[in-house]
């Protein structure tokens, strides 16, 4: 092995199924090329047993590391975990399962040695989805995008970072982060590789609707004020109406043609309730959210750890 050191950091729950696959996958990948390389494992905290099998790959393997959490942190705090522990002069960051094809690490290594510093993973399409779900990724991703400046409609997190722009984001000290958005906001010389969406090698997704829905509120809210200035919006909505609704009841009144009954009146306050409680409860979340910054507990817990 010649170069300069790779860290492949690779995020694992519940992934017993894959983690001698991906291991000796991208191992031959990488040794194929002569890449100099680490293999970084996050148990973040499974309940199966991802941490045997990470245990027997280093036994095999020297250059297979792993760490794992005392719980489940989410994936987040797994990135950010291995992105501590390399020590590659360069870090990549892909899914156990490997849907992010391993072979794209050379491309992106060689990207890096050009003098790329963020290298990204585009999809060049999202896969198997439903309608509903690529219609909500859609939303989640205009949004983000917003936040951000840069398109994100098709970012992953399937990236290769520099040595600096890993410092860069080990710095950064808010608990809820968004790896995806946060490596693209830090800027840095950014180059683009295109993959296609692989099948999962084994095992099912851990994601289901619900937690992709939260997961969708808890990033937007720690990347993005938007939600706020929304509630702006609909209160600027609900004084224009309630200025036209006004004017209307006047008039009537002033012409003695106002009707008797309660039903526009009913309607106007359920309308005004419902936006105040939607109001309350963004508000509410944000609040939440500075909470538990302010708490100061750490990312994640480390617990065990394996490998030279």
């Amino acid at each position: 092995m010649c170069g300069k050191l790779v860290t492949v950091i690779l995020p694992a729950y519940n992934e017993e199924d894959n983690i001698q696959r991906a291991s000796q996958t991208i191992a031959a990948v990488l040794e194929q090329e002569n890449i100099n390389y680490e293999l970084l494992f996050v148990n973040d905290g499974s309940k199966d047993d991802t941490w045997e099998k990470i245990l027997a790959e280093s036994s095999k393997n020297s250059r297979v590391r792993g760490v794992s959490f005392s719980k489940n942190f989410g994936k987040e705090s797994a990135i950010f975990a291995g992105l501590s522990e390399a020590r590659g002069d360069c870090c990549a960051v892909m899914d156990t399962d490997l849907q992010h094809p391993p072979e794209k690490l050379v491309e992106m290594y060689r990207l890096w040695q050009l003098g790329a510093e963020v290298v990204e993973g585009v999809k060049a399409s999202r896969g198997k989805e439903s309608a509903a779900h690529s219609f909500a990724a859609k939303c989640f991703y205009r949004l983000i995008s917003r936040a951000v400046g840069i398109d994100m409609s098709r970012a992953s997190d399937f990236k290769l970072l520099d040595r600096k722009a890993v410092n860069v984001l080990l710095t950064m000290r808010e608990k809820h982060v968004f790896f995806r958005a946060l490596s693209s906001w830090i800027g840095f010389k950014t180059a683009e590789v295109e993959f296609e969406v692989a099948d999962r090698a084994a095992g099912t997704t851990k994601w289901s609707t619900w937690s992709l829905v939260k997961y969708a509120v808890r990033n937007i809210a720690s990347f993005t004020s938007l939600p706020l200035q929304i509630i702006t919006f609909l209160g600027i909505l609900v004084l224009i109406v309630s200025v036209v609704l006004g004017s209307i009841a006047l008039y009537q009144k002033a012409v003695h043609t106002a009707l008797d009954g309660f039903t526009t009146v009913i309607v106007v306050l359920l309308f005004i309730g419902s936006i105040i409680m939607i109001s309350l409860g963004c508000i509410g979340y944000y609040i939440a959210k500075i909470y538990d910054e302010i708490k100061g507990r750490p990312r994640y817990i480390i617990s065990e750890k394996c490998g030279k």
